[in-house]
């Protein structure tokens, strides 16, 4: 079993902001509009719902042949283990069964960088992950990088361009889906 867990803020007025790229791309994923040549099978995903036992929105279909879950915790990004650690617990996995996918400012912009082990640099979220599974779980780091005229918090919180949105759908979901079957 494989659970693909994106770090977000659930809440309306963070949707499009540079810390919820993941969040965005999940539902690129399960989105109806994505049933066209080139989906690599991520489009018979079920829509999310949410599944209060694990204080998150769930998808599941079996991708490549194994049972596959895609996760968005209903908690704060910096509280991400709270929704983990249940998985983890009910469907009694190990670390190496999740993926977490997260953005990283210290990195160009799209970047996209695969990872058993690594510190959590800063990342809040991925601070309380290490809490609920310590240092070693597959992750996938996507590059937001950090304009140094901003505030750390103002700038992963700030809005997309429309330029970041088109090159956002024209190559990084392509970018990160690569990333993701390599690890299936």
């Amino acid at each position: 079993m494989k659970i693909i867990v994106w770090l977000w803020n659930p809440w309306e007025q963070y949707k499009t902001t540079r810390h919820n790229l993941g969040f965005m791309f999940l539902d690129h994923i399960v989105s109806p509009l994505l049933n066209r040549e080139g989906a690599r099978g991520w489009e018979n995903f079920s829509d999310f719902s949410y599944e209060s036992k694990f204080k998150a929105d769930i998808s599941s279909w079996n991708y490549n042949w194994e049972k596959t879950l895609l996760v968005k915790p209903q908690t704060f990004m910096n509280l991400s283990g709270e929704s983990l650690i249940l998985l983890k617990n009910f469907y009694k996995l190990e670390a190496d069964n999740f993926i977490i996918i997260f953005d990283d400012m210290s990195m160009d912009f799209w970047k996209v960088r695969y990872r058993s082990t690594w510190s959590a640099w800063g990342h809040n979220g991925i601070k309380d992950i290490i809490r609920v599974f310590g240092q070693d779980f597959p992750r996938i780091k996507v590059g937001i990088w950090l304009d140094k005229r901003y505030e750390v918090s103002n700038w992963v919180l700030s809005k997309f361009t429309e330029e970041e949105l088109i090159d956002i759908e024209n190559e990084i979901y392509d970018k990160i889906s690569e990333k993701l079957e390599e690890e299936f």
